[in-house]
This record gives C-alpha cells, structure tokens and sequence, in this order.
C-alpha cells in the first residue's frame, strides 16, 4: 500500500464504504432518538490538541492471555469494560475515560487478545479468534480483577464482544453501550452472497481469505491499517502522532494470526474450536438482548454498518439509539469521546 491516500482515491473507497449491506436484514422500526451533534468536540483540558496518553499499561494474567490493560478511576466505583476494535486499539477510548472517571466511575480498557502487551500464556494455545472466546477472554479478566458486573461500551469488533457478553452472561452485563447495534455473527447467514455494491465493503475480507492477504497483512499492517482508518472515517481528520500510537499496537507477535482467523471464521473458511460450540449455537440463534442498552452510529460512518431499523428489536430491555452527527466516522468513541462517555452514563442509569 502507498503510504500516501491522494484525495481523489479517499473519496473513492469512502463513497463505496458508504453503501450498507442491509439486504439480509429484517427491516424494523426504531425508536430513535434525534440527532446529537458532536460539533461541540472541540479541543478542551480532557481533549487535548495533541494526542492524549494513558497511565501506565497494567498486566494480569487471565484466562489464556496475560492481559495488558489500563485502569482509571476510582478502585470501589461502578466499573466500565470499553472494548476497542480492528485495527484500532486502547486508545480510541483515551478521551472518553477521563470523562468516565470525574463521575466516580471505574474504567477499564484492555488490548484485545493480538493487540498490544496482551500475550497468550503458552506458545501451545491455538491462535482462536472467533467471537465467542473474546468473550470468555472479558469474562476471565473481569474474573481476576474481580469485578462481578459492568457497564459494557464497545465500537466495531468491541461492539461484537460486548453484545456476546450480554447474550452469554446478562448477569455480567449491567448496561451496553453499542455501536451499530447488533453484532453478532451468524456464519449461516454470512455464506449468502449480498448485492455487488455490498461485497465491495467487505473487500479486504477476501484479500484476508488468500495467503497473499495474509502474508500482505503482515507486510504492510501500518499501511493497511491506516487505509481501513480513511475508509471508515473520511472525515476525520486524524494525525500521523494519533495514528502511530495506536499502530505500534498491531507490533503483537500474535495480530496477524488472530485478524486473519477472525475474518476467515466469519466467512466459514476455518474452524474455531469445537469446546466452543454450544455457544457460537447461542449467538448464532439470534437471541434478543435484555440488559439496558444505548446503540450509537456516527453519520459518516465508512464502513460496513446495518440500519438502526434492522436492529432496534434485537433489544428486548430498556433501549435507545443515537446518531452522532458533525461527520462522525466509524471509531465513534475517539471521534466524539463526549458522546460516547455521556451514552454510558445514561445507560447506567436507563
């Protein structure tokens, strides 16, 4: 990939990226809430002009994974578990998390298994992405720092795990905060082919399902990973200092192998693990989401993303959607960090 996107190419893949693959989906009416600007986002102390920085990254071992994770806030206040996606990482909550901890909330962001410091325990452990152990890997970590239930927030494959853990665990789940809703893969529905417009947003999972993807993934995952940010949000005006912070997190030995499987797994072109399977069948049934839940969507959201009608009666409890505007793109919860830590707060207390 060059290292450059000239503009003409930006406007290229971001108006392809804008057509929502909401073929397959159920259409729904939602009960959605107006509009909420994130113009007001300019830079402020909680929202510095150059790129803001965590504490010190902590380790616990949890599960399979030794688990490099940031926590802020008070020890005995509520917890949040703000879960990041691909190819993102920890940071895409920086700004939200102070905000979270001057209301007395407790936030914890852990790297993902494949991002950051977070590594598995043995050189043996198979190198699983599918959804269903990135939520056994949230309740492992909740598990060792003992925290009995939290409020979930979560973005792109963050918002997946999220909405598994409230469909496996509810009794884990106080509230959920979730962008573009209802995530949860059923690979049954994933083998049916979409309209031509569709399958061109989902591009980069097929160049995944060759070994030449793979291969080219892992040369140029800087690249890569920058190109994915520009599609998914053309409007965001990010900077090099902001981009690299996060990319020194796709350095994990393990990054390739475990976005390769997860994408692969999607598509039906490998296996997860078969201890697994009771339940990939609980997500794969469609199962309604009970605990309180907000869905989020920026308005210049880039990447592939479902309608908010396609997904409002897949939350059965209390449940509001918000669309972010102001040229929100994909990461919401870095692009409007006010937004999002103000959709938290209000799912506490939905």
């Amino acid at each position: 990939m060059p290292e450059e996107i000239n503009e003409p190419r930006r406007r290229f893949f971001g108006a392809a990226a804008m057509t929502i693959a909401a073929a397959q989906l159920d259409a729904f009416a939602a009960p959605e809430a107006p509009p909420v600007s994130a113009k007001p986002l300019a830079p402020t102390a909680s929202q510095p002009e150059m790129p803001a920085s965590f504490g010190p990254i902590r380790q616990i071992d949890a599960g399979l994974l030794n688990v490099g994770y940031v926590e802020a806030g008070p020890a005995d206040g509520p917890a949040v578990l703000l879960l990041h996606g691909w190819p993102y990482d920890i940071h895409s909550y920086v700004d939200v998390t102070p905000l979270l901890t001057s209301k007395g909330y407790r936030v914890i962001v852990p790297h993902l298994r494949g991002y950051g410091t977070t590594r598995f325990l043995s050189s043996e452990t198979f190198r699983n992405a599918q959804q269903s152990v990135f939520g056994l890997d949230v309740i492992a970590l909740m598990d060792a720092l003992k925290i009995k239930k939290a409020i979930f927030g979560g973005y792109d494959w963050g918002g997946r795990i999220a909405d598994c853990v409230a469909v496996l665990w509810p009794e884990r789940c106080k509230a959920l905060v979730s962008v573009s809703g209802y995530l949860i893969v059923d690979r049954g529905v994933n083998k049916q082919p979409l309209p031509p417009k569709a399958e061109l947003q989902w591009w980069y999972q097929y160049y995944f399902a060759t070994e030449r993807g793979r291969a080219g993934y892992d040369k140029y995952r800087h690249d890569f990973s920058k190109l994915i940010w520009l599609i998914a949000s053309p409007k965001w005006n990010f900077d090099d200092a902001t981009f690299d912070r996060t990319a020194a997190s796709f350095d994990n030995p393990d990054h390739v192998a475990i976005v390769i499987h997860n994408y692969r797994w999607r598509l039906g072109l490998a296996e997860g693990e078969g201890k697994y399977d009771d339940l990939e069948k609980r997500l794969a049934a469609g199962s309604a989401i009970t605990v309180p839940t907000i869905t989020m969507e920026g308005d210049a959201n880039g990447a592939p993303h479902p309608e908010p009608s396609a997904y409002a009666k897949k939350f059965s409890g209390k449940y509001e959607h918000r669309t972010i505007t102001g040229g929100v793109g994909h990461n919401l919860p870095q692009e409007a960090p006010q937004a999002f830590a103000k959709a938290v707060i209000d799912a506490d207390h939905l």
